[in-house]
């Protein structure tokens, strides 16, 4: 029976590398719906699936907002810095004729 279970539940993904146990980390970020497709293997005494899967959707709500602030951030700071570089320019012209 738990043979069974198990080829009906396992997903043909390739085994992802564990962080913990010395594998690179210079790899993507995590995508949310990387966390939300994620399959773990069945055990005799797991955690609850429900409760899992219910968490899993929440680390990627949460990882969903952090890349989207993410986002904004980067692009602000290319703002700040070509605003930065116009004044700098304009500060170095101005200063060049005196």
């Amino acid at each position: 029976m738990r043979n069974l279970l198990r080829r009906l539940t396992r997903r043909h993904h390739a085994p992802q590398p564990n962080p913990a146990h010395g594998t690179p980390l210079n790899r993507a970020p995590l995508r949310p719906w990387q966390v939300r497709e994620r399959c773990f293997n069945v055990r005799r005494r797991g955690v609850d699936p429900v409760e899992l899967r219910a968490f899993l959707h929440r680390v990627a709500d949460e990882l969903t907002v952090a890349q989207t602030a993410l986002v904004a951030v980067q692009e602000e700071n290319v703002r700040i810095k070509n605003a930065l570089r116009a004044w700098q320019s304009a500060q170095s012209a101005s200063h060049r004729y005196r």
